[in-house]
């Protein structure tokens, strides 16, 4: 986070160090809200992440019922019985938790969908800014939208192995 911000803040002072730079400043959200494909597509994400958790929600409520029977009914269970009731919650439990995973998870299926309904759409606004920054001769584009982000420099500019011949790294 923090060389995120000084490595914003570096690049904004060589900018306006930089006369012969050309920049311009887009904000994302902004664009990408004014795009028909993607509210539609994002209505479309919202309403799978509302059936998903929808069904979260049905599971996780079955499972807090069977905790309360439970707990009513415990005192009158053999441990035999007791313990076969403790490794259906506990099975449930898991279940529950693969589901949460799965459906909301790292790379689980809200991911997969945003991937196939949103990302086209993102590719289609980064392509125009390409086409622009080259249109117009822009060295950077900056994102404003979450923070200042580097959405487009120009090759040419890339110092990166100057500094590691400046560092004796060939």
């Amino acid at each position: 986070m923090i060389k995120n911000i000084l490595f914003s803040v570096f690049l904004i002072g060589a900018i306006f160090n930089c006369s012969a730079q050309r920049y311009a400043v887009i904000d994302s959200k902004y664009i990408l809200h004014k795009l028909p494909e993607y509210r539609s597509a994002q209505q479309r994400l919202d309403q799978f992440s509302e059936q998903w958790q929808q069904e979260i929600d049905k599971k996780s409520a079955e499972l807090d019922k069977m905790y309360k029977q439970f707990d009513a009914e415990q005192v009158m269970l053999s441990d035999e019985l007791k313990k076969k009731r403790e490794d259906e919650l506990f099975n449930r439990e898991k279940e529950l938790s693969n589901l949460q995973k799965k459906r909301y998870g790292y790379e689980g299926d809200i991911f997969k969908k945003r991937q196939e309904l949103i990302k086209p759409i993102q590719d289609k606004v980064y392509n125009a800014i390409q086409r622009l920054a080259i249109a117009k001769s822009y060295d950077f584009i900056l994102d404003k939208s979450e923070g200042i982000t580097v959405i487009f420099a120009d090759p040419k500019l890339d110092k990166s192995d100057d500094v590691l011949r400046e560092l004796g790294v060939r």
